[in-house]
């Protein structure tokens, strides 16, 4: 199985993986390493494709029905799958909060200290939220910024995220700054940086920039552009989900 392993400063106290689209049974267009059980993919291939990734980890991952929301859930050895929220966090030993993703942007979070870790899935949608509170303002909650780092896993890259003109005004009606983070593609379409964007809310949420780690923005991350490693929604319509996982040892 392929994985990517974050580098970041959290000590061994706290592990993290994400997934790619290798190591699975899942047969086309879902393979192979499929872990989204809503994709339309054979049930009985996701399960397995699931068991294999907790062996990897080690521990259980929790699997969440996201729904581009900004609620998040505290997690412990009883939490079912399939509960709704798009953000989870845990001071629990043996259970993995994990995002699913297939263009949105996982964002992984970790107390220093080792108390406690959280995890963040950041469509435009759920990073914007409203009124200023998005969902990597919910996932901060139980945090300390002080004693936060972050790691930004893959997603659509900002030369392949075009969106309306409606997407930028409400991203630069809370904040005139984030016009920084769209590019004018054709009349009316920009392109948008959602990993700039998402370390733009950690700064604003007290996280140094040394301590955002991760998706710089560049290629090699854009999950539209590496088709051998990432699944993408965008790209693809059907097609299956990786995802990204942290949990204190």
């Amino acid at each position: 199985m392929q994985v990517l392993l974050p580098q970041w400063p959290v000590g061994e106290g706290v592990q993290a993986r994400c997934s790619t689209r290798e190591g699975g049974v899942s047969v086309a267009p879902w393979h192979s390493l499929n872990l989204g059980d809503h994709v339309g993919d054979d049930l009985v291939a996701v399960a397995a494709n699931r068991a294999r990734y907790a062996q990897h980890l080690g521990v259980r991952p929790v699997f969440l029905h996201q729904v581009h929301g900004v609620d998040t859930l505290e997690l412990d050895a009883t939490t079912p799958d399939g509960l709704q929220a798009d953000a989870c966090h845990t001071q629990a030993r043996g259970v993995a909060c994990t995002i699913m993703v297939a263009d949105c942007l996982p964002v992984l979070l970790a107390d220093t200290r080792g108390a406690r870790v959280a995890a963040a899935h950041a469509g435009w949608r759920g990073l914007l939220g409203q009124g200023g509170h998005g969902v990597l303002e919910s996932a901060m909650q139980p945090l300390d910024a002080a004693h936060t780092q972050a790691w930004l896993g893959p997603c659509i890259g900002p030369s392949a995220f075009e969106v309306g003109e409606e997407v930028r005004a409400a991203y630069a009606a809370h904040d005139a700054a984030c016009a920084a983070f769209f590019r004018p593609a054709s009349p009316g379409k920009w392109l948008a940086d959602l990993p700039g964007l998402a370390r733009q809310r950690l700064q604003a949420l007290g996280l140094a920039p040394d301590c955002i780690h991760g998706n710089d923005g560049s290629p090699s991350w854009c999950t539209v552009t590496q088709p051998s490693r990432f699944f993408s929604h965008r790209r693809d319509r059907v097609s299956g989900r990786i995802a990204a996982s942290i949990w204190l040892r």
